[in-house]
């Protein structure tokens, strides 16, 4: 038969907790009502021990029973059998028959229990004379026994009869123990069922998003404990996938810039080789070459051997910055000298072509950083400004008014750049113009290198053509 057949949990539990209680019921009610049916029995039989005991006085001080009525003017209720029975066991009187039995009696059970106790009593036995009666025994001092019989009929049944109350009392609790037990099991069904589903879906590897609480029990708390265990291992196992995709990427994206990397040193070492190689070989095989020639020659590869050099540094410096901060070392240093220092050293060359730098900064600006990346961030910057700007004025401007952020911006007055070129400025190796940029002497990877040293400091960098001309750098740098 099909899971889908059987009966729930619930119904099975229900369906056991009800056989249960009927059968303690009837327990019970079967125990009380012969314990009530013998409390009357031994209530009557009390009853008859007094009848019981006056005939056996009565007959202890003479009395005839021989004579008028024999015995019977001696007894409350009428129909009651009285018989007596010597020691011996035979029957000497009986009030209800003409001549006595010659049977003996010594093995009823009444008598049995009134010639070793004193008294007893048969609650039902056939007798062959009466039918079934009910028997009560009394043995007097001299071994005399008193028995009187009341006939087993209709209205001594009912007297015997437990009371009908006290069954209907025990039904009524039984009906309540009922529809408590069927909403006691239903609750825990419930449980279960839940339970169930939430251990189906675990199993199929479903996402258990947050499901409504079970009730406060000890069951409810040990269930809201399992999903809520179960979730957050979910939760850990999706940051877990989720981290190593990212860190996947990441390392992914470190490979591929490497890779790109390697591809545009190898095209930008190509150019001042070849023409470091043309040089050589001109001078070598033109050993008759004037002075003047070998002199304009040697320039040229010295020229390009200085742009070899500074490539190969941005490079180290790029690829120190790619392999993480703990090859950066970092201190407490004042920001404000260190741009004092970059643009008393970048000043001659910006007067030889007509360029006025203005440091507006004069406060110090405390934070944790690099020192000689921080120099190369505003040397970059400057230096750019002075060989592809074709203005005549650089500011650097401070604004500290925000707590825990430092902005310096530095701008020029002079053409700035097309729109489409904006967002591409900080890629490595990216030229606004090609030519002219390789003419001057750049690698290509000034401002990634300022933008990752920007990054590496927890900072931000943007770049925006100003309304009246010329670009605007703005730097923001946490400090303390």
């Amino acid at each position: 038969m099909g899971s889908s057949n059987r009966l729930s949990y619930s119904a099975r539990l229900f369906l056991w907790l009800l056989a249960y209680s009927l059968l303690l019921v009837v327990c019970f009610i079967t125990f009380q009502y012969h314990r009530e049916k013998e409390f009357k029995a031994k209530e009557l039989n009390s009853r008859m021990q007094f009848i019981n005991g006056v005939i056996l006085r009565e007959l202890s001080e003479g009395y005839d029973i021989s004579v008028n009525n024999g015995i019977n003017d001696l007894l409350p209720l009428e129909g009651l059998r009285v018989s007596i029975i010597d020691d011996s066991g035979l029957v000497v009187y009986d009030n209800s028959l003409d001549s006595v039995p010659g049977t003996n009696h010594l093995n009823r059970e009444e008598i049995r229990s009134a010639i070793s106790s004193g008294s007893g009593y048969t609650l039902r036995r056939h007798s062959e004379s009466t039918g079934d009666t009910y028997f009560s025994a009394t043995r007097g001092d001299d071994g005399t026994i008193v028995r009187t019989a009341v006939p087993y009929t209709h209205s001594l049944v009912e007297i015997l009869r437990a009371d009908h109350g006290f069954l209907w009392v025990m039904g009524a609790i039984t009906l309540a123990m009922c529809i408590i037990g069927y909403f006691a099991t239903h609750r825990v069904g419930q449980h279960i069922i839940r339970l169930r589903k939430f251990a189906r879906q675990a199993e199929r590897g479903e996402r258990i998003y947050d499901t409504a609480p079970f009730p406060h029990d000890e069951l409810g708390d040990i269930s809201n404990d399992i999903v809520r265990l179960y979730a957050r291992l979910q939760q850990a196992n999706s940051d877990r996938d989720r981290e190593h995709r990212a860190a996947l990427h990441e390392q992914q994206e470190k490979e591929r810039i490497k890779k790109q990397l390697t591809n545009n040193i190898n095209h930008e070492l190509k150019t001042p080789v070849a023409s470091i190689q043309v040089c050589l070989e001109t001078l070598i095989d033109h050993p008759d070459m004037s002075e003047e020639k070998k002199r304009e020659f040697l320039s040229r590869c010295l020229v390009n051997s200085e742009r070899l050099k500074n490539l190969l540094a941005d490079v180290s410096l790029i690829t120190r910055m790619d392999d993480g901060g703990t090859a950066i070392t970092k201190e407490d240093l004042n920001l404000t000298d260190i741009i004092h220092e970059v643009v008393a050293e970048c000043t001659p060359i910006a007067d030889s072509k007509g360029i006025h730098i203005i440091d507006s900064i004069d406060t110090p600006i405390m934070l944790n950083g690099n020192q000689s990346l921080l120099s190369s961030v505003f040397r970059n910057l400057i230096d750019n400004a002075i060989a592809y700007s074709n203005g005549t004025r650089i500011d650097i401007t401070l604004d500290n008014t925000t707590p825990g952020r430092t902005t310096i911006t530095l701008s020029d007055n002079g053409v700035g750049v097309d729109p489409e070129h904006l967002s591409r400025l900080f890629e490595r190796f990216y030229r606004v113009d090609k030519g002219r940029s390789r003419a001057i002497g750049g690698t290509g990877l000034g401002l990634s290198i300022v933008k990752n040293a920007i990054l590496m400091h927890g900072g931000t960098i943007t770049v925006a053509n100003r309304p009246t001309g010329g670009l605007r750098f703005t730097l923001t740098l946490p400090t303390p």
